[in-house]
This record gives C-alpha cells, sequence and structure tokens, in this order.
C-alpha cells in the first residue's frame, strides 16, 4: 500500500511547518473537530499519539470494553447519510466495533490524510509576537498554527500508582488503557487484577473462566448496575434510522443527554411498597436507567439516595454465595451516584467462581510489586501476569502532561494546580487561541462533544471574519464560571465520595475540585450559545 501524507508527513529536520490549526487527538472529538476546520477551508494537522484513529476505543482494548451508552445515541448525529450507513450490532457496542466505526468515519470523510499517528505532542508555547502556537512533538518534530485545540480527552492520561517494585516483575504487566493489539493469552495463568472501577467491572468476569487462578484487589467497592446488553434487531436498526432526528432531540433536551430522565417526584412522596416496585422496574431496565430516571432526589437529598443504595446493595448480596465475601462487594463509605455507575454483565457471579479470590486492600494495603508477584502487609502473591485498572488523572491530566506554555511563559501546570481553571471549558485565561475540546459536561460524551466542537469552529469563523488575531477569556469571566460552577456543585450527591475521578480525588496529592460542569446539558449549551451571540464580550479580542 502506498504511504499517505499522514503516515510521512514530518517535515524536513529543522523545518518548522505551518498551518492554520493544529488538533491534537483523533478520537471522538477530535475527528470530528478536524472535520469542522477543514469544511472551513482551513489548513489543519491532527497530531495523534496511538497508532490509528479511535481514542479511547484505540487504547482500551481489553476483554469486555464497550460502551456504557446506548449505541444509537453515542454515534455522531451530524452526518445523516452516516447515519442510515452504519449499523450498530449491539445495544451496548464492543470495543471492536466502536473502533471499527471511527474507522469507517475517518475514511468516509477522508480524514487521515491530515492526521500525523504516533505523534506525541511535548510541548506547546504560545507567541505573543507572532499570536501563534509552537508545537513540538517528541520526535522533535516542530509546527506553527494560529489555532491549538485539544481534544485529549476525558478520560486518557492513565493513572498507575507508583507501587514499589514495578519494574522488577519476572511475569506480564499493563494498564487496562494500554491493552496488546494482539490477543492475550490467560490460559491457566495466575492473574491479578488491582483495581474494580468501571474497567475491571466489565473485564474481570471476561477472564475469570479462562484464567487458572484470578486475584482481584479491590480499594473501594461500587454501586454496579447491569448492563442487560442485547443484539440489536433488524426492526430497532430499522427504527432507529427512522427515528434518528426524535432521537437526538430527545437526547438534546435531557439533562444529562442521555435518553433518560429523571422522574419528578419525590422519593418520600411515593409509598413504600409502590417505591420498591419503581426500584424493581428500574433494575429490570438496561443501561443507566436505574441512575438517570431515578427520583430526581436521590441526586441531592442523601436520605433519599441512602433508601436507593440499601436497595442495590440487597441486590449485590444477593447475587455473591459467600456472605463474608458479599459483604466486601457491597459499597458503604460513599452514596449511590457519587462515583460513576460501572454497567456490569456477570461481574458478582464471577465471585462465587472457586479461581477467583477477592482481597481487600483497605485491610491488607499493597506494600510492593516483587518478581514474582505482589506483597501486602498480609501476605505475598505469585502471579504469572499483573493488570493495573488503576483508572485516569481525569480532565485535567492528559493537558497537564503537556508542557502548554501562554502568555507570560506561565505553564498550564501552574494554571490548573488547584483544579480547573477556564470560562465554559472552553478556553483558559492567559492562553490566547488555545481551545479545550473536551467533555467535561456530565452527560452522553458524544453528543455533548459535538456541541462544543461546533462551538470552537463557530468562533474561530468569527475571528477570522473580523479580522481578529487572538482570543482568550476575561480573567473575571473565568473567576465568574469557576464560582458558578461551585456554586451549583455545591451540596451534590455526586462531590461527596472520598475518592472518584468526579473530583479528583482519586490521584494522591491532585486538588480536590470540581472536574465535571455540573450545569444540565441544555443550560449549558445556552450559556456557550449566549456567550457567542452577544459578541464574545467576555473575551478579550486582538
Amino acid at each position: 500500500m502506498a504511504k499517505t501524507h499522514s503516515q510521512t508527513s514530518e517535515a524536513e529536520p529543522g523545518v518548522v511547518e505551518q498551518f492554520d490549526v493544529i488538533v491534537i487527538g483523533a478520537g471522538i472529538a477530535g475527528l470530528y473537530q478536524l472535520y469542522r476546520i477543514r469544511e472551513l477551508g482551513l489548513s489543519v494537522r491532527c497530531f495523534e499519539d496511538g497508532g490509528d484513529v479511535g481514542g479511547t476505543w484505540y487504547w482500551n482494548r481489553y476483554p469486555g470494553c464497550r460502551f456504557d451508552s446506548e449505541s444509537e445515541s453515542y454515534g455522531y448525529s451530524w452526518s445523516k447519510e452516516l447515519l442510515q450507513e452504519w449499523d450498530w450490532k449491539e445495544h451496548y457496542s464492543g470495543q471492536p466495533e466502536n473502533e471499527k466505526y471511527l474507522r469507517y468515519v475517518t475514511e468516509k470523510f477522508d480524514l487521515r490524510k491530515d492526521i500525523q499517528f504516533n505523534a506525541h505532542v511535548t510541548s506547546a508555547v504560545f507567541d505573543e509576537q507572532a499570536n501563534c502556537w509552537t508545537i513540538q512533538l517528541e520526535s522533535g518534530q516542530r509546527v506553527r498554527a494560529q489555532f491549538l485545540i485539544a481534544a485529549v480527552g476525558l478520560l486518557s492520561a492513565r493513572h498507575t500508582p507508583p507501587f514499589e517494585g514495578m519494574d522488577s516483575f519476572e511475569g506480564e504487566s499493563f494498564h487496562t488503557s494500554r491493552w496488546p493489539q494482539e490477543k492475550v493469552d490467560f490460559t491457566g495463568k495466575r492473574v491479578a487484577v488491582i483495581g474494580t472501577g468501571a474497567t475491571a467491572v466489565q473485564l474481570i468476569p471476561e477472564i475469570a473462566p479462562e484464567v487458572g487462578h484470578l486475584t482481584v484487589f479491590q480499594r473501594t467497592p461500587n454501586y454496579c448496575a447491569p448492563c442487560r446488553n442485547s443484539l440489536v434487531t433488524a426492526e430497532e436498526q430499522a427504527h432507529w434510522k427512522a427515528t434518528y432526528d426524535k432521537i437526538h432531540k430527545r437526547i438534546r433536551e435531557t439533562p444529562v443527554a442521555f435518553k433518560y430522565n429523571f422522574d419528578p417526584r419525590k422519593t418520600f412522596d411515593v409509598p413504600k411498597e409502590e417505591r420498591l416496585a419503581f426500584y424493581e422496574d428500574l433494575w429490570s431496565k438496561p443501561g443507566f436507567t436505574k441512575w438517570l430516571s431515578n427520583f430526581h432526589d436521590i441526586m441531592t437529598d442523601r436520605e433519599a439516595n441512602e433508601d436507593f443504595a440499601e436497595f442495590v446493595r440487597d441486590k449485590i448480596r444477593a447475587r455473591v454465595h459467600d456472605p463474608v465475601v458479599a459483604e466486601k462487594l457491597v459499597p458503604k463509605d460513599h452514596p449511590f451516584g457519587s462515583k460513576r455507575i460501572p454497567l456490569e454483565t456477570n461481574y458478582y457471579e464471577a465471585y462465587n467462581r472457586d479461581n477467583v479470590l477477592l482481597v481487600d486492600v483497605r485491610e491488607a494495603p499493597i506494600q510492593r510489586i516483587t518478581p514474582k508477584g505482589l506483597e501486602t502487609t498480609e501476605q505475598e502473591y505469585e502471579f504469572d501476569m499483573i493488570i493495573y485498572a488503576t483508572g485516569f488523572d481525569a480532565v485535567t491530566g492528559a493537558l497537564t502532561r503537556i508542557d502548554i506554555r501562554g502568555e507570560g511563559g506561565q505553564t498550564i501546570q501552574d494554571k490548573l494546580a488547584n483544579g480547573p481553571r477556564n470560562y465554559l471549558g472552553l478556553q483558559i485565561a492567559g492562553f490566547p487561541n488555545f481551545f479545550t475540546a473536551i467533555n467535561g459536561v456530565f452527560c452522553n460524551y458524544t453528543v455533548c462533544t459535538e456541541s462544543i466542537v461546533e462551538w470552537i469552529a463557530d468562533c474561530i469563523v468569527h475571528l477570522r471574519e473580523k479580522g481578529f488575531q487572538r482570543i482568550a477569556p476575561k480573567p473575571e469571566a473565568e473567576e465568574a464560571w469557576i464560582e458558578h460552577i461551585n456554586t451549583v456543585a455545591e451540596g451534590a450527591i455526586y462531590t461527596q465520595a472520598k475518592s472518584a475521578w468526579f473530583m479528583g480525588t482519586n490521584i494522591p496529592g491532585k486538588r480536590r475540585a470540581t472536574l465535571l460542569n455540573p450545569l444540565p446539558a441544555p443550560e449549558y449549551r445556552a450559556k456557550c450559545t449566549e456567550a457567542a451571540t452577544n459578541g464574545y464580550a467576555d473575551f478579550i479580542l486582538q
């Protein structure tokens, strides 16, 4: 196959290529951003760390990886032709199909020619005289562009606790978000999984039947809910294609951009027997119904939340045969919904297997990784493989791992040291012409991301048409926005877990802060629209 421009486009040594726009990341947001910028007739280059498109769906290829959003709501909505061409096989689509979908999108819209793969961006420095960014790659390649867009992902900066002795382990080891492309053979092996978040909950029941023995090291049990995945029938597929306009209108109107809406009743306004019947009905349905179609006050009232949380705990206890193991799997230290609810298939049943052992690391903390396995405060274990399902440095982590420098040489690390500092989640004061196409809104990823991508593209059009060279939020607008976000989030259930990526508290040393915009999705979009229609009055335009 002939090599394309995107595969061989590194400039000659010492040559600095010039573009109108640079996009970092070729995942869900980056691909659509690339498409929108190119439609404007601007020169653009997308740098992707991985070997192909997909972002999350390129890196996370562990067994069991799949959507926790309904497939018909997760796919792009911006191309009616694409919606009619693509058939989803499952209601909650798996990683192989998701990656195939994004490759299909890439080929259909001829995006690959403007993407450079295996291109790790190490730094981006704003030139205040020239009003442009100089971007450097790990390879030494440098490029310049007036606008820089970071589509680096919400959950892409993997976190691995710095266990002593990690490099000494003689077996296989990897983080779930850097899973090998080739098939991993678990047959007869002694395997450790560290972590029981959403990733591990998908992985564990998939590999438990294959391994010789599986030891799961759990810090915090989660309120896991049945996914209830199934194949998409021909009739369902036809119905989606006939009603995509209605589907997307519906999810754009709901607070979290899923097809669900909270029940307007208060929990304790409903008699107990009727309430339990309502819970049972929710539990029987697929997806996030149990969370996002529940009584609205479970996310604001701790007593109401506890009523449903105990219902979920009893569901967990009923599925695990050993009552001691069951109690270890029952969450008691955080409210339901204060961490993202993992969707599972046969997760709890995995612990009924004779070859699966659960270790509570709060009772027996991990001390070190050894050449033969792992040592806790209570005993040593020998393994052939260690899997780190230890999560992500969410939202800000992917930005702070790049040396980004704005006006006066200030760094993104200093700017974000105490939590997110931005206006509308779109731009950062002191970092002109730098946009963050990261969906930090508490909602369905793709739908919310599309509106962010479109806002950025429209903003660039405005600047070009009006002859402006740079844009950045006014510091006072940024301050007011952060204050507003924190006020809205104050007291909300989702802020109350001791350790959760929602608040950055899963990362040792990271300042506790509201990482997700708590506004209902329609309200957030309205504020973004208002910021543009009032002539970008909250921005400094030069």
